[in-house]
């Protein structure tokens, strides 16, 4: 049977009962098969057509049996508190649940107090908008406002709840490539250390003892003879700066990266040579591989370097080599 979008709601979610749901109530087989979270449920039940058995409305106690056709409609939804612009978007890949677009560096994810306009927000609502679909802007993941490459958007609450819970237990792959100062202590190796925030600065973070587990992964992708590297570095946390701080952290500042600037590095003829050559962190989302939210099929999406980026790998292969004495 083909499910369509109705007026006023988003294409019904399926699940048709088999012989391990034979028995048992809707409610526990919609949480534990399908993965609705109470919050999600609750929101079903407040429509006449949110759950359906067979084509017809049931209370969540209604005993399954193998073959019944369990429907799920979520009511439409969108971000009216978002000014919708026009904006040249990257779409990466789009469905009928989800959106991911190669954000360009210099773009903000989300509207923030004062930074209400000229986001990526608002050019998908604009987006959505021009194209006659509801939606809320629900960003899975989020990059710093320097940082190019991958975001997922979420098109509605389900899509949302299934994938940050796979973000939550880790299993998203996260893979960037940075460029870096120096080399790291090993062609391959990880990083282990808590980040938290700097008392004196709330935006800044740093390695502390009382902060938040992280791990990143990192190896050598490439090491340039004037004392950089590119380096293909995958999160096994998501942490605020997470890469920016790690890196810093091993003695590889990322070029570019005016905040965690490291002042030893600032001083060597190397970071002379690349003065000018990027405006920002040197840093791209270029995977993504996760299970997709609704079908369950294996999915993994990839951000081609951007320009500037490019140039700088042009630069760092043509440098002379040894600038990188502190």
């Amino acid at each position: 049977m083909e499910w369509e979008r109705t007026e006023g709601y988003y294409k019904p979610l399926v699940h048709v009962a088999d012989e391990r749901d034979e028995g048992r109530m809707l409610r526990d087989v919609l949480r534990s098969r399908v993965g609705i979270s109470r919050r999600l449920w609750t929101k079903l039940k407040a429509s006449e057509e949110g759950v359906t058995v067979n084509g017809n409305a049931v209370f969540s106690s209604f005993i399954l049996s193998a073959g019944d056709i369990v429907a799920l409609r979520m009511a439409e939804e969108s971000s009216d508190d978002i000014l919708p612009q026009p904006m040249a978007l990257d779409i990466v890949h789009e469905d009928d649940d989800l959106l991911v677009l190669n954000k360009p560096a210099g773009v903000i994810v989300h509207p923030t107090t004062g930074h209400y306009a000229n986001t990526l927000a608002n050019g998908v609502v604009h987006y959505w908008r021009e194209r006659g679909e509801r939606c809320r802007f629900r960003p899975v993941n989020r990059l710093d406002e320097d940082t190019s490459g991958l975001v997922i958007v979420a098109k509605h609450p389900y899509a949302q709840q299934q994938l940050s819970a796979q973000m939550t237990a880790g299993t998203v792959l996260k893979q960037y490539r940075a460029y870096a100062y120096g080399r790291p202590p090993a062609d391959e190796g990880e990083v282990n250390a808590p980040i938290g925030r700097v008392p004196e600065d709330p935006h800044r973070r740093a390695v502390r003892e009382d902060g938040q587990p992280s791990l990143t992964y990192y190896s050598l992708s490439e090491a340039y003879p004037c004392g950089a590297s590119a380096l293909d570095i995958r999160l096994g946390t998501g942490r605020t700066h997470q890469i920016r701080v790690h890196m810093g952290a091993v003695g590889c500042p990322l070029v570019g990266d005016a905040y965690y600037a490291d002042p030893a590095w600032m001083r060597t003829p190397l970071a002379a040579a690349l003065s000018g050559a990027i405006g920002r962190q040197a840093l791209h989302a270029a995977q993504l591989a996760f299970r997709h939210p609704v079908t369950g099929a294996e999915t993994k999406l990839e951000a081609p370097l951007p320009a500037d980026l490019r140039e700088l790998e042009r630069v760092l292969r043509e440098l002379p080599p040894r600038l990188d004495v502190q």
